[in-house]
């Protein structure tokens, strides 16, 4: 049987590195024998964790640090890059915004979208593209049960996590007989640093299991190439299958908004 590198190839980059989950699947494809391209805003952790998976895994790790919401950050990272070829894409970068709709800025939510959504497009045209004309590729797009349905109080987050689920399907459709394989990994509530500093209140009796993001990895490294989208946990595919098969829509949607203001504590 063939080899995940042997059948991807040698170099990996990852979008959103620094901690939580994309950290999780720099060490799962460096576990995998990958070259590693991590990218972030912030450079000390990228520093940090280049090093821890150097010094265990002995592969070449690169590090850019780039901010994600700049609509020119592609052409900053294929000038670091100085033409370096990349054989798989995991775009996990995002940003949300928890509470109303109405007390978010117009220039938070193009920050968001752009980061959430353009970011990830602009990396498919340039990236996802040459993998097409290459023949192998892969590309992991990060979604959000949030993405389902309408999710109060996550809205812009929401909509664009949708956005990314559907884009992955659809491209998972178009490159799947060129060589490369596309899935849309959908988490949910995961034990990130950015989860836990927003400090939600656990006492939810709804809400499925928080995963480890080395279980969101893991779990979506053996879907690729088997399903255009997977859902992560078992939780979490038990509640979706709930809320999307069972529950009328606007039950869904009052439950999503419901639970979201709970664990927040945001008086509406």
């Amino acid at each position: 049987m063939i080899g995940f590198k042997e059948k991807y190839g040698k170099t990996a980059l990852i979008a959103g590195a620094s901690e939580g989950i994309g950290a999780a699947f720099a060490n799962s494809l460096a576990a995998k024998g990958m070259d590693l391209i991590l990218i972030a805003r912030r450079p000390e952790p990228l520093h940090k964790l280049a090093e821890e998976i150097e010094t265990v895994y002995k592969i070449n790790v690169t590090i850019i640090s780039c901010d994600l919401s700049m609509p020119n950050a592609v052409d900053i990272i294929e000038d670091e890059l100085k033409g370096k070829e990349v054989d798989l894409l995991v775009y996990n970068a995002a940003l949300s915004y928890i509470g109303p709709f109405a007390d978010s800025s117009a220039e938070n939510n193009s920050r968001i979208t752009q980061v959430n959504m353009l970011t990830s497009l602009n990396m498919l045209n340039h990236f996802g593209c040459k993998m097409v004309a290459r023949g192998r590729g892969a590309v992991v797009l990060m979604s959000s049960l949030a993405g389902f349905q309408g999710s109060g109080f996550l809205a812009v987050y929401a909509a664009t996590k949708a956005f990314n689920r559907i884009l992955g399907e659809s491209l998972w459709y178009e490159w799947k007989n060129k060589g490369v394989d596309v899935i849309a990994c959908c988490a949910g509530a995961t034990s990130t640093p950015g989860y836990l500093d927003s400090n939600p209140d656990k006492k939810n009796l709804f809400a499925p299991r928080v995963q480890a993001p080395c279980e969101v990895s893991s779990e979506c490294l053996k879907r690729i190439g088997k399903t255009p989208s997977f859902i992560t946990g078992r939780g979490n595919r038990f509640a979706s299958f709930v809320m999307q098969k069972l529950m009328p829509r606007k039950l869904a949607i009052k439950i999503m908004g419901d639970t979201t203001r709970e664990m927040y504590r945001i008086n509406f």
